[in-house]
């Protein structure tokens, strides 16, 4: 369902998803890609709710001018701070004021998302992260010290080569508990389901940015079950 929730630049629409029966549930806070608030982003939302947990997708182009929010959420992504990495800390500190959270939280995030999850694991602010084809923010040294991590990339991603192994050693150095896997046969966003118009379903093909149904459930179950061991109370499989 559509809200809104309190953040320190103002309230922020967000679409918000509960799991069926009674709580108190674990809680997640899922980034979208730098598309926005598509049907894609609330389709994730409601699995996660499907699968036991308090889910939330803050809506980081609404202050205004949409052109103008995205350029600030990119500028935040890189520099590692500002009005996006608030919202998405709000929306963490929303769900754990909710009498039906367990005060354990995680945060997933696609492509632009997932590099909001590489900023945000080191904050103390989650348990577990999920950044998947997470771009790099400018500053990595944080990184090292991130929450438990499970990651997914695709071996074919144009935009991000060596982004698996470079993560595995970022969090090797420091013995933090992850899941990093590379899947060979993909490329960016193949987790993603957008509605793209027949002629540029070839171009994004092309580009490496297709959908794969297989890669992108196993991602999920790895998911699945990284967060069910991390966020007490969580499902460990896919319902």
């Amino acid at each position: 369902m559509e809200i809104s929730f309190p953040a320190p630049a103002g309230p922020l629409p967000a679409y918000q998803a509960r799991p069926a029966g009674t709580g108190p549930w674990p809680g997640v806070v899922i980034v979208h890609d730098a598309m926005g608030m598509t049907r894609d982003a609330k389709r994730i939302t409601e699995r996660f709710a499907a699968n036991g947990y308090l889910a939330i997708a803050p809506a980081l182009y609404h202050r205004g001018n949409r052109l103008l929010c995205v350029v600030r959420t990119l500028k935040a992504l890189k520099e590692g701070a500002g009005t996006a990495v608030d919202d998405l800390v709000a929306a963490r500190d929303h769900l754990a004021a909710d009498p039906q959270c367990t005060g354990k939280i995680g945060i997933i995030g696609f492509c632009m998302g997932g590099g909001f999850c590489l900023v945000l694991g080191p904050s103390g602010a989650f348990d577990a992260s999920a950044p998947n084809y997470g771009a790099w923010p400018e500053d990595v040294s944080a990184i090292p010290n991130s929450c438990p991590t499970v990651a997914s990339y695709g071996a074919k991603d144009r935009m991000l080569p060596g982004a698996a192994a470079k993560l595995e050693d970022m969090l090797a150095t420091t013995g933090i508990t992850r899941d990093i896997k590379e899947y060979p046969n993909v490329g960016h966003s193949f987790m993603n389901q957008f509605p793209t118009p027949g002629p540029l379903k070839v171009i994004e093909q092309i580009a490496g940015l297709a959908y794969s149904e297989p890669e992108a459930e196993d991602s999920w179950q790895r998911i699945l079950t990284f967060f069910g061991e991390h966020l007490s109370g969580a499902a460990s499989a896919d319902t």
